[in-house]
């Protein structure tokens, strides 16, 4: 597979924004901007009230719109969250989302500011690709339309294999081919303040958005399986209210039918709990030997008390080589891609980091964090 053929240059003539006073800004205050820039921050608006010396209640009218604060005051606030002044200048492209909006794999774990930090994340992260998209053309989106009939996990899972060409064997560099069909991925820098945030997605952005958290960055296969549970989530439940523990499991089936396709993958699963074998088969289809366990009880070759055993023998050799994770670190083809590549095309033609943060109204370091520069070079290793 080669990566991301469809990317080419498109022409493009943005004005650039030059340095905007705070009192320019203060006449186009655009409130929704100083509420993402807090719940990037992680802040409440009790904290930024105080730094800021207001109250609570007048950050939240800032933020509702109601007033507008003072142009000292705007400064402040950028100084404060990180952000130059610029950022809170309404009249850029923002998607702007809601929390109900994102499927969340670990939502009761998750607190509601937590939450709210990610999906502000993940509105930033749309509006990187809007801005490369500006100059790159990206590869479109492309997921076939399910007739209403079916919403059974498992034949969807089917159809989108069919749709995208993956045959019924294993899938290689699944990331790299989910975003080969046009949905963003991407995996946010380690956040302390966000352990408990599992991997999330939404459809409501104009391209589709999954996002891969670092606590799973551990163990490709892990990895792997949440990536395709979010494109099942894209898939199922585009227009459904996330929340619902169903669409959860319908997620995980497919997820299960996709990475593993029932036809392909039972006549490979031994009859007996056999742990080697699975470990096998763990390299050859890039799914967990748990995972593989479910699926042998899923499709009836384990009865729930051997199941049960099973888990319990393969605890004791979890940390064993052949059985403990392995870091995405060392398989290129999981890790997102897709913007870092259109940025290296765009650069052919001139445009710094420097200018795409200008564009954005951002910090500089948020560019090149999501832009994956700071992270250290990977080893070329692929999932067979």
């Amino acid at each position: 597979m080669k990566d991301f053929e469809q990317l080419t240059l498109v022409q493009t003539d943005r004005p650039r924004r030059g340095n905007v006073s705070a009192s320019g800004i203060n006449h186009a205050f655009d409130g929704s901007r100083l509420t993402q820039a807090r719940q990037l921050a992680g802040w409440t608006k009790s904290r930024l009230a105080e730094e800021i010396g207001v109250t609570s209640a007048a950050v939240g009218q800032y933020e509702l719109g109601v007033s507008r604060p003072r142009p000292e005051l705007i400064s402040r606030m950028g100084e404060k969250l990180g952000v130059p002044t610029s950022f809170f200048l309404a009249g850029r492209p923002h998607a702007r989302l809601d929390a109900s909006k994102a499927h969340f794999r670990s939502l009761r774990a998750t607190r509601s500011y937590q939450r709210a930090k990610a999906v502000s994340f993940t509105e930033i992260v749309w509006e990187l690709s809007n801005a490369l998209e500006r100059r790159v053309q990206l590869p479109p989106v492309n997921l076939p339309e399910m007739p209403e009939t079916i919403r059974e996990p498992r034949m969807a899972a089917r159809i989108v294999r069919q749709a995208w060409g993956l045959g019924d064997g294993p899938i290689s560099h699944l990331v790299r081919r989910i975003e080969s069909h046009g949905i963003v991925a991407t995996t946010p820098p380690p956040d302390p303040d966000a352990r408990s945030v599992d991997a999330f997605s939404t459809s409501a952005t104009p391209r589709p958005i999954i996002v891969l958290t670092p606590n799973r960055a551990d163990n490709v296969y892990r990895h792997r399986f949440s990536a395709a549970h979010e494109l099942g989530h894209i898939v199922l439940h585009g227009e459904a209210v996330p929340g619902d523990l169903q669409q959860e499991r319908e997620a995980d089936a497919f997820a299960a039918e996709f990475l593993t396709p029932r036809e392909s993958i039972i006549p490979q699963l031994p009859k007996r709990v056999d742990l080697g074998q699975l470990a096998d088969l763990q390299l050859t289809w890039g799914v967990s030997v748990k995972s593989l366990l479910y699926r042998s009880r899923e499709v009836g070759l384990l009865s729930d008390s051997a199941a049960s055993r099973a888990f319990q023998r393969l605890q004791a050799v979890s940390e064993q080589p052949g059985f403990r994770g392995e870091s995405i670190a060392a398989y290129t083809g999981e890790q997102p891609a897709m913007l870092s590549h259109a940025f290296a095309l765009a650069r052919k033609q001139g445009l710094t980091v420097a200018e795409l943060a200008e564009d954005l109204s951002w910090p500089t370091p948020w560019v090149r964090s999501l832009l994956g520069m700071d992270q250290m070079r990977p080893v070329l290793k692929l999932v067979k």
